[in-house]
């Protein structure tokens, strides 16, 4: 039984996908004056805007995250939280099990999503990008988020002891150089996508199951 579970937010609780590619797509567009696929673009959703720029070779970092972010706001009508996301984390709280976040937004993105406002009673250590100062893949920001879980219980949590969900290559390589347990969120059914997670997920039940056993999971949700 794993005591800590932390989670990744865009493709794992909350459903930022379309809204954050085809954001990438635009700005790519009007910035750099070609087109990408929406496939390509997928391959470095997830990864701090500012890094995101350096990858496709666009030279101001800060140019690139302020147009990407305001094409992602006109964009946000497509935001939905992953279903049954949300009555999940109630029942993980619930056991008892301590939770967090480890998330490449900065906390200005994380504080005025409005989703994320209402599973915040359940989500209890909270890393943004701005905590640590290297990110996903690399396993600072989760290690960071172990040391505020151990603090907070008093006792020190083991790497083996947590399991880091998430929906990315990124996400997978942070869990893995932590020393913690990697499950795979597979809302939209790509499978395992070449990732050697340990556990797959496809529904808010499946996620239950794997953090409590299928009876602490109970229904589905």
């Amino acid at each position: 039984m794993y005591r800590l579970a932390v989670f990744d937010i865009d493709g794992t609780l909350i459903d930022t996908e379309k809204t954050g590619v085809e954001s990438l797509m635009v700005t790519i567009r009007e910035l750099m004056g070609k087109e990408v696929s929406y496939e390509e673009a997928y391959k470095v959703f997830g990864i701090p805007s500012g890094k995101v720029a350096g990858i496709l070779g666009y030279a101001d970092a800060h140019r690139f995250g302020q147009r990407w972010e305001e094409n992602f706001v006109a964009l946000s009508h497509h935001i939905r939280p992953m279903p049954g996301v949300l009555e999940a984390l109630r029942r993980v709280k619930a056991s008892g099990m301590a939770t967090g976040v480890v998330t490449s937004r900065s906390r200005m993105e994380f504080d005025k999503d409005l989703y994320l406002k209402e599973m915040l009673p359940y989500l209890g250590h909270i890393v943004c990008s701005e905590d640590t100062p290297r990110h996903k893949p690399h396993p600072e920001p989760l290690l960071h988020c172990i040391g505020l879980a151990s603090r907070s219980l008093g006792e020190a949590i083991e790497p083996r002891e947590v399991l880091f969900l998430g929906d990315t290559w990124h996400d997978f390589a942070c869990a893995r150089d932590a020393g913690c347990d990697f499950a795979l969120a597979d809302w939209k059914g790509r499978g395992w996508q070449d990732i050697p997670a340990r556990y797959k997920f496809s529904d808010a039940w499946e996620m239950l199951a794997l953090l409590l056993g299928p009876a602490g999971a109970e229904m589905p949700v």
